[in-house]
């Protein structure tokens, strides 16, 4: 089954279990499954920042690079409520960590 491209709208503060934090730029399904990680102890904490966040060219740039190269998890499946996987996602030095470092400063994050 085809995964459908998700839009992402919103930053989150994501708390590691060893205490340490970075920003993601994400939507309201996948903080579900942040919500979920939390729960079942795959991390410490999520908290959302800012929502709906302006579509600007370089979130557009980020939001391509994480449809193309991760598998969003959904909540439709019973088996993903039961242990719902935990993914770090990277930042390529370049265009992709210029355009997730961009959408941060836009938004007075960080």
């Amino acid at each position: 089954m085809k995964q459908e491209y998700e839009e992402l709208d919103l930053i989150e503060e994501i708390t590691r279990n060893d205490g340490s934090k970075y920003f993601e730029i994400s939507n309201i399904d996948q903080n579900g499954i942040a919500e979920l990680a939390v729960d079942h102890g795959n991390i410490k904490n999520v908290r959302i920042l800012r929502l709906n966040i302006p579509r600007t060219k370089a979130l557009i740039t980020y939001e391509e690079y994480i449809n193309k190269n991760y598998h969003l998890e959904t909540l439709t499946n019973e088996d993903d409520w039961k242990n719902p996987d935990w993914v770090e996602w990277d930042k390529p030095k370049g265009k992709v960590l210029d355009a997730y470092e961009m959408i941060l400063k836009s938004n007075q994050i960080g």
